[in-house]
């Protein structure tokens, strides 16, 4: 898992053609404990896939920029299969699961 610690990271993976898994994570909550282990279970099993988490706490410009830029509400936990700059799947909360991603990348 590839930590995003600036709004400059961020801006930079926007520009990826490859598919990549955009995570955001809340350091507080229980449940984006529980999807932080599942996104951990995910990235062992898959790690060609690129994996970039955020923690919402300590980069909210950046969360808040994921929103705005993909125009998706901002929730935490949250995740995003993003192809060639596009969101093409985005779960939240007990939705952000090892399973969910696989079956949105599969799609």
């Amino acid at each position: 898992m590839n930590k995003l610690e600036s709004v400059d990271q961020l801006k930079n993976l926007y520009e990826q053609t490859s598919t990549y898994v955009l995570f955001k994570n809340s350091l507080t909550c229980p449940v984006s404990q529980e999807a932080y282990r599942e996104m951990e279970k995910f990235v062992q099993a898959h790690p060609d896939v690129p994996l970039y988490y955020l923690n919402v706490q300590e980069l909210r410009e950046g969360s808040n920029d994921v929103a705005e830029t993909f125009n998706i509400k901002h929730e935490s936990p949250q995740a995003f299969v993003i192809a060639d700059g596009n969101v093409t799947w985005n779960a939240s909360h007990w939705n952000v699961t090892k399973k969910n991603v696989e079956k949105a990348l599969a799609e």
